[in-house]
């Protein structure tokens, strides 16, 4: 399965780079009770990264209802106390891309939904894993911070 799914995933980027595709997402600082942040890893990509939750937003669909829907799906985790952080743009892969990140809080356990994740944990801020992404880097450091993000995913 592994496979036909990383396919997907490289045709998919390839079409929408060709193509030009303006795409919107969303991403999720969601924290349990105890402050831990939820970060995910793919089956697909870059698989050994951290990273936030998060997925396309349909058609239609306002951006926080899509952080809720796409964090459920992924991971069983119910939202609550949604809130908008920051909007970014990005030109990566070839395609315009916005990405709406939000803040919320969930009591729920993560449970990988065993297709396009691989694994769903709940981190202490001071106790990241080496492996997480980058851009999800400068996100907390940017929450931490308190500083207005520079609209650049």
């Amino acid at each position: 399965m592994r496979p036909l799914i990383d396919l997907a995933y490289r045709l998919r980027r390839f079409a929408m780079a060709l193509l030009r595709w303006q795409t919107r997402g969303v991403k999720a600082m969601a924290f349990d009770p105890e402050g831990r942040l939820l970060l995910v890893r793919h089956r697909y990509g870059r698989s050994d990264l951290w990273m936030l939750p998060g997925g396309g937003i349909a058609r239609g669909e306002a951006p926080a209802d899509a952080v809720a829907r796409e964090v459920h799906e992924e991971t069983g985790c119910r939202l609550t106390g949604i809130a908008p952080i920051a909007t970014f743009m990005t030109r990566a892969e070839g395609r315009r891309d916005t990405v709406y990140l939000f803040q919320a809080q969930t009591c729920d356990r993560p449970v990988v939904d065993g297709v396009e994740l691989a694994a769903a944990c709940f981190f202490a801020l001071d106790a990241l894993p080496d492996t997480v992404s980058p851009a999800t880097l400068r996100r907390i450091a940017e929450w931490q911070g308190g500083r207005v993000p520079d609209g650049r995913w």
